[in-house]
């Protein structure tokens, strides 16, 4: 069965082309709850197959999920919290789900957009906080992007190297969604001492 569900996303996936994998991956970054997963893996396997380009995947893939975040980022700029607390359950957003989102922007700060895009549960909704605040677009749309291009060129290389096995795909996304959560670590690490030292040499 589970090889059943396989062969039809990709068919699915291979008959609505890249302006379905551009739909899909913009509405897996507002408030729909689905999983990107479902969307690049069998692209990439159609990119192995020579079906469809690598690059235009991964391409097509990163401005869906930017295209769908910059979506949440305006709805959040131009209507405003009062708005999401009160209407939010209609978008699957809980009061204190946006609570705990701002909560996670301010302590993180600007690189929380990059980190958000690699973390389970956070991916969709890190867009709201981001336009509560007035995070710079320019700013917001670089670290959106970056994180979703890597969590992009994971799934497409699932796909890509892996094949129709799902066993594997199952075994390497577990291990793949360990080495960005990782990742989220390091480059938070790094950002936090570069700020450090800017704001040094700025008061000296």
């Amino acid at each position: 069965m589970i090889h059943d569900i396989a062969a039809y996303l990709v068919d699915t996936i291979g008959n609505m082309g890249y302006w379905g994998i551009f739909l899909l991956m913009f509405l897996e970054s507002t408030f729909f709850p689905f999983p990107s997963e479902v969307i690049m893996i069998p692209a990439g396997y159609l990119a192995y197959q020579g079906e469809m380009n690598l690059y235009l995947i991964v391409l097509v893939g990163i401005v869906g999920s930017v295209a769908g975040a910059l979506f949440n980022y305006y709805i959040a700029v131009y209507f405003g919290r009062s708005f999401l607390l009160k209407y939010g359950k209609y978008m699957l957003i809980k009061p204190h789900t946006l609570e705990k989102l701002e909560i996670f922007f301010q302590k993180h700060g600007e690189i929380s957009t990059f980190n958000g895009r690699l973390i389970p549960g956070i991916r969709q909704l890190i867009s709201l906080p981001a336009g509560l605040a007035r995070m710079h677009v320019a700013k917001f749309s670089f670290y959106t992007a970056l994180g979703a291009g890597i969590w992009v060129i994971v799934l497409v290389a699932l796909g890509y190297l892996l094949g129709s096995n799902e066993a594997l795909i199952s075994q390497y996304l577990h291990t793949a969604t360990l080495i960005a959560l990782l990742g989220v670590v390091f480059v938070t690490l790094f950002y936090v001492v570069r700020e450090k030292r800017r704001k040094r040499i700025l008061d000296e």
